[in-house]
């Protein structure tokens, strides 16, 4: 190996020891320099936030109270008899319409009957015992004690043959009202009492839906206020008009128990189902109205954002009536304003924006 090579050998060999003694400083110091890039960005311009819009515009807007509600029937009475004694007789069948006055039921009736023809054998003899006593009344030949006395007596045949029908009325059981007969719990032959029940009338058209009110709500839930209603398993919506408030809130739970008539003409509707009920309570015109995410309470105050020339620009708002998922606007909004409604929660004053797309608003 001659001179020339073993110079430029010795040289590789210093510039290879030297890189490996500077070489973790050099490569920290290109760390510590991309890192003060990085730290140095933001600081230079904010970077652009995408999000969500939508322009308000003036609507309707409605306040709808919603609650649970049970189904009953117009009229429903237990059907006894007014008297004792053995059912003779069964005239209604199970789960029958029946007009009032029908006679569904009859105890016996034969000693009253026997006790009737009795008192009415009676009666020709005490109404002629009074004519006689009245001609010789007139002729001066009785007392006015006398004839007195005989127009008692007719006067009491006649309310003991009133009695005795009244009796006998009471051993028939009829339809106090219009409505379906349910299942009847007793037999031909059986004893029957007052306390005995023989079956259940139920009057379903119409229906009153029973629901009860917040303390908030009462003094808007007047007879006249009209309502909707569902039931179960039914895609139908139903309508009902409130017919009856109850006189004072419960003093335990400070609500209002209100009733509601619903027609129910076909009978399709039975008495005892819940209802999911919404009352319109009021309804406010040209409103503006904005979801409740984009309305933000900081500092003790409530605001939102509305984009302007490309940057958020933070408004302080007053806010109105509030729904579940929407709040009304009363000041600091106005139609046309475009709000945002996306990222809300990292929007600054003044931040860039860019809008992704425009879309409906979820208030409406």
């Amino acid at each position: 190996m001659n001179k020339k090579i073993r110079i430029i050998v010795v040289i590789f060999i210093v510039l290879l020891l030297l890189g490996m003694i500077f070489f973790p400083k050099i490569k920290a110091l290109f760390i510590t320099s991309d890192a003060d890039m990085l730290q140095e960005g933001p600081s230079r311009g904010q970077q652009e936030l995408v999000v969500n819009a939508t322009v308000l515009r003036p609507q309707t807007l409605q306040n709808m109270f919603r609650t649970k509600g049970v189904l009953l029937p117009d009229e429903e009475v237990d059907l006894t008899f007014e008297t004792s004694g053995k059912i003779t007789d069964i005239y209604f069948e199970e789960g029958s319409y029946v007009e009032k006055g029908t006679l569904l039921a009859k105890v016996n009736d034969e000693p009253l009957l026997a006790e009737l023809k009795k008192l009415e054998a009676r009666l020709p003899l005490a109404e002629a015992r009074v004519y006689r006593q009245r001609t010789l009344l007139e002729k001066d030949a009785v007392s006015q004690e006398t004839y007195q006395t005989v127009i008692t007596e007719l006067e009491t045949l006649k309310a003991d043959i009133e009695l005795t029908k009244a009796r006998i009325a009471q051993t028939e059981l009829k339809a106090p009202f219009n409505g379906i007969i349910g299942l009847r719990s007793v037999s031909e032959g059986a004893y029957a009492s007052p306390s005995v029940v023989v079956a259940k009338l139920t009057k379903i058209s119409p229906l009153k839906v029973e629901f009860s009110v917040n303390e908030s709500q009462a003094n808007e839930i007047k007879p006249g206020v009209p309502l909707v209603f569902k039931v179960e398993n039914d895609l139908n919506t139903y309508s009902a008009s409130v017919y009856a408030v109850e006189s004072q809130l419960d003093e335990k739970t400070f609500s209002l128990k209100a009733r509601a008539l619903y027609p129910n003409v076909d009978g399709k509707i039975k008495p005892g189902r819940s209802a999911t009920i919404e009352i319109e309570l009021s309804r406010i015109h040209n409103a503006i109205v904005i979801p409740a995410i984009a309305a933000i309470a900081e500092m003790g105050r409530d605001i939102a954002y509305i984009y302007d020339n490309g940057k958020a620009k933070r408004v302080t708002i007053a806010k109105g009536l509030r729904t579940a998922s929407s709040v009304q606007i009363v000041e600091g909004l106005s139609a046309g304003d475009t709000l945002l409604v996306s990222g809300v929660m990292q929007l600054r004053d003044g931040m860039p924006v860019k809008i992704e797309k425009i879309v409906p608003n979820t208030a409406d």
